[in-house]
C-alpha cells in the first residue's frame, strides 16, 4: 500500500513541478507589466525620466519581502517576550557605551529640540541595536514589490514615489539605498515620507547622512518635537484591571485608541488605584496589547493606562508592543544616565 502511494506521488511529481514554475513564470511576468505601468506613472509625476530609469534598471520581485511582511514579531510574540527581547541588559549597556561616546552631540540635541536622550536611545537600540543592523536589503526592490503586493500596495507606491523623487532632486544618493526589508533607512530607520518631512543635514555638510550620529539624532528629534511629543510627560503605566471594566474601554488595536477619559474616571475599574502616582485629570487610554494576536480572548492582562506621548510613538510604529518596548528601554535609560 505504501508502496502504491510513493509511485503516485512520483508519478505526480513532474506535474507539480510545471505547475510551480507556472505560478513563479506567472508572477515575474505581472510584476514585469506592474513595474513598466509604474515607471511610466512616476514620470507623470514629475520625476525626470532619466532617474526613473536608472535607479529602477536593477529592479527586482523580493519574495522574501512578502514572507517578511506576512511574519512581523508584533504579528505573533506575547507582550512579556517582544519587550524582554528589546529591553534587555546587554542593550542597555550598548545604549550607554554609545551615549558616552557621542555624549557633546546627544546632549545638544536634547536640548535644542526638547526630546529626552533617553528616548532617542531607546528608539534607536530598538530599530537598529545603535546602528549595527541598519539592514542590507535593496530599499528600491523592497518597496517595488510591497507596492505591486495587493496587502498595502496603495502605501508603499506612494512611499517608493517620494524615494524616487527624493533622488531626483539630488536629497539622497541611490547607491546608498540599503536598509530594511520595508524600506526603512538609516539608525532611526526612516521610511521615504519621514526622510521628506523631518529628515535635516544637522551638521551642515549639504548631505543627510541618517547613518551619521549628527544628522540621524537630529532627524528623529526634529520628528518626535513636529509631531507633539512632551518632554518629562509620561509615557505609560502598567495597571491591574478589575473584571468590572466594561470592554468598549479596552483598546487592543493601535490604529485607533479609543474611549480616552480622566485618569480619575478609571477609578473603580483598578486595582489599587488609590496608589497609583499620576495627575488625576491627566488624559489616558487602557490597552490591552494582547487580545489582538490571541483571537476570542478576553485576556485583561497585561494591561496598561497609556498617556499622549505613547500615542505619538505610536506614529513612529503602529504597534502597541513597539510603543511599549520603546518607554520601557527609555525609562531604564533614565535610571542609568
Amino acid at each position: 500500500m505504501l508502496i502504491k502511494k510513493m509511485f503516485k506521488i512520483i508519478r505526480l511529481l513532474p506535474f507539480t513541478f510545471f505547475l510551480i514554475m507556472s505560478v513563479v513564470h506567472s508572477y515575474e511576468t505581472s510584476f514585469d507589466a506592474w513595474l513598466s505601468d509604474f515607471k511610466k506613472k512616476a514620470i507623470e509625476t514629475g520625476i525626470s525620466k532619466a532617474v526613473v530609469n536608472d535607479v529602477m534598471s536593477g529592479v527586482k520581485f523580493l519574495p522574501k519581502v512578502i514572507e517578511y511582511d506576512r511574519y512581523q514579531p508584533e504579528f505573533y510574540e506575547d507582550t512579556f517576550t517582544y519587550i524582554k527581547k528589546r529591553t534587555s541588559k546587554k542593550k542597555l549597556k550598548e545604549g550607554l557605551t554609545l551615549y558616552k561616546k557621542e555624549k557633546k552631540i546627544i546632549d545638544k540635541v536634547e536640548t535644542e529640540f526638547q526630546v529626552e536622550k533617553e528616548l532617542l536611545l531607546a528608539l534607536m537600540g530598538i530599530e537598529t541595536n545603535f546602528g549595527k543592523y541598519l539592514g542590507k536589503m535593496d530599499i528600491i526592490s523592497s518597496l517595488a514589490t510591497l507596492s505591486y503586493d495587493k496587502r498595502r500596495s496603495e502605501f508603499f507606491t506612494k512611499e517608493l514615489l517620494i524615494l524616487l523623487s527624493l533622488v531626483d532632486k539630488k536629497v539622497i544618493e541611490k547607491d546608498i539605498l540599503y536598509g530594511s526589508w520595508a524600506g526603512a533607512f538609516g539608525n532611526f530607520q526612516f521610511m521615504p515620507r519621514t526622510i521628506r518631512n523631518y529628515a535635516i543635514d544637522y551638521n551642515d555638510n549639504k548631505t543627510i547622512e541618517l547613518k551619521k550620529t549628527e544628522d540621524s539624532f537630529a532627524s528623529a528629534a526634529n520628528y518626535l518635537k513636529k509631531i507633539g511629543w512632551k518632554k518629562n510627560q509620561p509615557c505609560f503605566l502598567k495597571i491591574r484591571l478589575n473584571d468590572n471594566i466594561p470592554s468598549k474601554y479596552l483598546n487592543s488595536s493601535a490604529r485607533n485608541i479609543k474611549n480616552k477619559k480622566k485618569v480619575k474616571f478609571f477609578r473603580n475599574y483598578i486595582y489599587n488605584f488609590e496608589k497609583l502616582k499620576i495627575e488625576n485629570n491627566l488624559k489616558v487610554a487602557i490597552i490591552i496589547p494582547d487580545k489582538d494576536i490571541i483571537p476570542g480572548s478576553n485576556n485583561t492582562s497585561p494591561a496598561y493606562m497609556v498617556f499622549e506621548n505613547y500615542e505619538k510613538i505610536l506614529n513612529w510604529n503602529r504597534s502597541l508592543r513597539f510603543a511599549l518596548a520603546v518607554c520601557k528601554l527609555k525609562d531604564d535609560f533614565k535610571n542609568e544616565i
